[in-house]
């Protein structure tokens, strides 16, 4: 049954042809930064800013909507005979699997032929996992929040925290600890955020920590091995599970 429900979410989504537009927007930037970069590795990093900023964004923003526009046909099935943990996971990974086949082509594409190296690949991994950790995110705040309105507010909060705010936070707190050591607050702190963290992983990929100086150095030094690069995974896994896990739990327990 499950299979059936993705099946009609993807089906349904694809009949609206937005992803059709974020893909061509994607494909069209992609191309832009890699034509007018110079080179492969400063289009890696045009392309990496465009993915952190639009990647949440479009995952928030648009699973979001794409709930309370379902809510009548959700409504429906949750009163047939079918667990709701059932009905939810199908829309969810609906909505994902169409975002994340609008994001390979839109920079998969770009990336196979200018950049077919282990950070194009890297890069195109981060963005997939930050497209689920943040559609888990965007039915999370609309699960809990029953008018729309609010819960497009809460996704669009949520996307300027990890986005642009949690950054200021981040050196905030470590200027007020810096009598302390750093390397343990910092790895915490990159770890609450995925976008970060996703960014760290590219970054590192690229050998510019040189350029960061001594936060650059501690990072290569906690995440460049392959325990910090499976203690990155883990996290980032866990990013995807709970906000999941937590949404059914909600949504098991709501009043429809």
């Amino acid at each position: 049954m499950m299979l059936r429900i993705v099946k009609y979410v993807v089906g349904d989504i694809l009949r609206g042809r937005i992803v059709f537009g974020y893909a061509g927007v994607l494909l069209a930037a992609s191309f832009g930064l890699f034509n007018f970069g110079g080179d492969a590795a400063k289009g890696l990093v045009g392309l990496l800013s465009l993915v952190l900023l639009v990647v949440p964004l479009v995952s928030l923003v648009f699973s979001t909507i794409h709930f309370y526009n379902s809510i009548e046909f959700i409504e429906l099935l949750a009163a047939q005979p079918l667990r709701r943990s059932t009905l939810l996971l199908g829309q969810m990974i609906g909505v994902a699997l169409a975002l994340a086949t609008a994001l390979i082509a839109g920079i998969g594409l770009p990336i196979l032929i200018y950049a077919p190296t282990v950070t194009g690949v890297v890069l195109l991994a981060v963005s997939l996992v930050l497209t689920l950790v943040f559609t888990g995110l965007a039915f999370l705040a609309a699960v809990l929040a029953r008018d729309k309105a609010r819960g497009v507010g809460a996704a669009l909060l949520i996307w300027f925290y990890f986005a642009l705010l949690h950054d200021g936070v981040t050196l905030y707190l470590l200027f007020l600890l810096e009598d302390f050591p750093l390397e343990g607050i910092s790895l915490g702190l990159i770890s609450l955020n995925p976008v970060d963290l996703a960014r760290v992983l590219v970054l590192l990929q690229m050998d510019v920590s040189a350029l960061m100086g001594y936060t650059g150095s501690m990072l290569k030094n906690l995440l460049g091995t392959g325990t910090g690069i499976a203690f990155a995974s883990a996290v980032l896994m866990a990013w995807i599970a709970l906000p999941v896990a937590l949404t059914v739990w909600v949504f098991r327990r709501k009043d429809l």
